[in-house]
């Protein structure tokens, strides 16, 4: 097995765009010398005529977020007029961002000649399962509601007119100074009061409900009943308890990530996101399928939302006792299809035996990078430096690259004054990273810029500094590759059960190379006792930091540390080279087309074009780009991507 370094496809951001990526780059090479390996993957991207769907290049404008990591987004997209334009000078402000080589991610663990392909052409272009922690794969294959007495008509959903639901949305959740809500009963009958009351204590939880005579007509008079507790603690008088506190159910769901789901979702049914729970996050540009629970709100209740939202589907719905937690997942199951390929039927098999067989380094993707000029790992290091006033110039300033067109005057704004007021009025989405931050300074002030950090969510907080120890695991596993190759050696890292132990010059023979594990830094992680451990060190220390005091003086920045497999293995790969005319064509039936009825694709036998079709499953916290590097030895960063996709458009 040989390793090999990334091929010339990779447009490498010049460092004259980025004083700060340069010092990385220097201190990378410093660390560790290039290695002499040949370059054995030359590609070629074609240049066609014909015009495919242009939906990836649209996609990637729109998915260009603040800093990539805002929890909540705006109701509606913010339409700027500063980000149009052709595909063409998209890519060109692509170029600002980072490839797979700025984040240490520079070998191949397989000796095939690499060929080019592309990914997310089309967001159903990749589709993801949930592996339950029962083993069992997530599917969305039943549409009906279980029968329950208890369950409202379905009159409920519909009998209240959009007036009356605004005003008692806005009654429920206090945002005016009416203690109550009247509804006229216009067609007075008990059949008809009864379904009003249900309507309002089911689509708007922690309202009462009283009828109530005015003025010779007949009015049900809704009112709160315990207050803003009652907004995060459904109605629990009206569950019965023979019925499991917790509906859970399957969501298809297309172009949207899971956080964003749920708050469209929680949206519709007028209630907190904090009541959803899931077992992991997916893709944004993808089809994913994976299993949500709510608390108490009706299988019933959640059907009816299939008539009314885009891009979501909610079936397979049964009543549990018991939430779901965040990695109780065995994994994710892909199915890919990389358009436009240009590899030999004998390269295919290669790259894909290899995959199966071999499987692939265990990288952290670029999505967890960030996508601007500025990674999210080098906040993460300011913070662990303790470095605030860095921490608040690296989110707030300037930088080259895509963005929305109003970040771009915030940033300016910043900029030339320096004043959170003024650059917050330049900002329509408060909700984002930057938005929070100008808040919080505006709050704190510009000397207490931690506590202005801190009104960041907790989880994007910790997002920054788990991307600097991926940053720095990526870069040792490159050195530990390039330095051992891919066979167990001593001082290597192995796991027993949860412990970590070093392996022995006599036990070298009992493990090979998908034993190894190597450490996220961290106060609680031991290093491998070979070069590595050093470079580990070195590596740190260039970055003003000691590997041996992991432990930040605010607590939530303390890092701990972890393992990670340096080699992943996917089980059930299978793949398959279909040919195809027309882009716009799906080439395989999801769960969704399943149970419409629609027929299983039929591509030409003779096809223009040629696409790969593979499938494969992953542990959790693995990534499925990389997996797709392997095959095809070549640069998955959006910047390349991008690239790619506009030389496909031209």
């Amino acid at each position: 097995m040989e390793t090999v370094e990334m091929n010339s496809v990779s447009l490498k951001r010049p460092h004259s765009e980025d004083d700060v990526a340069n010092a990385d780059e220097i201190k990378r090479q410093k660390i560790s010398q290039k290695s002499k390996t040949g370059n054995d993957s030359e590609q070629s991207i074609k240049t066609v005529t014909e015009q495919p769907d242009k939906s990836l290049l649209e996609d990637m404008k729109n998915e260009i977020i603040p800093n990539e990591l805002s929890e909540d987004q705006e109701d509606e997209e913010l339409e700027d007029s500063d980000e149009d334009g052709d595909p063409e000078s998209f890519a060109d402000m692509m170029k600002h961002g980072l490839t797979e080589s700025d984040v240490g991610i520079t070998k191949f663990v397989s000796s095939h000649k690499g060929f080019s392909g592309i990914l997310k052409e089309r967001y159903s272009d990749f589709v993801v399962h949930e592996i339950g922690k029962d083993g069992r794969v997530s599917h969305l294959d039943d549409f009906s509601v279980p029968v329950d007495d208890e369950d409202p008509p379905e009159e409920t959903f519909t009998i209240l007119s959009e007036e009356d639901k605004q005003r008692l949305e806005e009654l429920q959740l206090l945002k005016n100074k009416e203690t109550s809500v009247a509804i006229e009963v216009i067609e007075d009958t008990k059949e008809k009061r009864t379904v009003i009351h249900q309507a309002v204590k089911s689509l708007f939880p922690g309202l009462e409900t009283k009828t109530e005579d005015r003025d010779g007509k007949r009015y049900i008079i809704a009112y709160h009943a315990a207050g803003k507790k009652a907004l995060a603690n459904p109605r629990k008088h009206s569950w019965p308890k023979s019925r499991g506190s917790y509906c859970h159910f399957i969501l298809y769901k297309e172009n949207k990530d899971t956080m964003d789901a749920i708050n469209v979702l929680s949206k519709f049914l007028r209630v907190k996101p904090n009541i959803f729970s899931y077992m992991g996050t997916k893709d944004k540009r993808a089809i994913t399928v994976q299993e949500i629970a709510v608390l108490r709100i009706t299988a019933q209740r959640l059907a009816h939302l299939n008539k009314c939202l885009m891009n979501f589907k909610l079936g397979n719905f049964s009543y549990k006792n018991h939430p779901l937690k965040l990695g109780e997942l065995q994994g994710n199951h892909f199915t890919v299809v990389l358009r436009n390929i240009t590899g030999t039927d004998d390269q295919i098999e290669q790259a894909m035996h290899s995959l199966r067989e071999i499987g692939f380094i265990n990288y952290y993707g670029m999505q967890r990078f960030g996508t601007t000029a500025v990674p999210t790992y080098q906040i993460g290091r300011a913070i662990l430096q303790n470095n605030w006033n860095e921490v608040m110039d690296l989110i707030l300033k300037p930088r080259p690259g895509a963005e929305k067109g109003y970040l771009v005057k915030c940033r300016e704004e910043w900029a030339k004054t320096k004043d959170p007021a003024a650059a917050l009025k330049k900002l329509p989405v408060k909700r984002c990273v930057e938005g929070q931050l100008l808040r919080g300074l505006l709050k704190y002030g510009m000397k207490n810029i931690i506590s202005a950090f801190g009104i960041i969510p907790r989880n994007n907080r910790l997002m920054y500094i788990h991307s600097y120890q991926s940053y720095v695991w990526n870069n040792m596993v490159s050195k530990r590759i390039e330095e051992y190759g891919l066979r167990a050696v001593p001082g290597d890292l192995i796991l027993k059960g949860a412990t970590a132990v070093h392996i022995k010059e006599g036990d070298v023979d009992n493990y090979t190379i998908h034993d190894i594990v190597m450490p996220l830094p961290g106060f609680d992680v031991i290093y491998p006792k070979h070069k590595i451990g050093e470079t580990y060190k070195e590596m740190l220390a260039a970055d003003s930091l000691d590997i041996n005091n992991m432990r930040h003086k605010i607590r939530d920045y303390s890092l701990s540390g972890a393992y990670r497999k340096i080699i992943i293995r996917p089980q059930n790969v299978n793949w398959e080279v279909v040919a195809y005319d027309d882009p716009r064509i799906p080439l395989f039936i999801t769960d969704l087309d399943k149970l419409e009825g629609k027929p299983l694709p039929v591509p030409p036998t003779d096809g223009k074009f040629r696409a790969l079709k593979m499938e494969f499953s992953l542990p959790p916290s693995t990534y499925a780009t990389m997996a797709i590097r392997e095959v095809l030895k070549m640069d998955t960063s959006i910047k390349n991507q991008t690239q790619l996709n506009t030389t496909w458009l031209r």
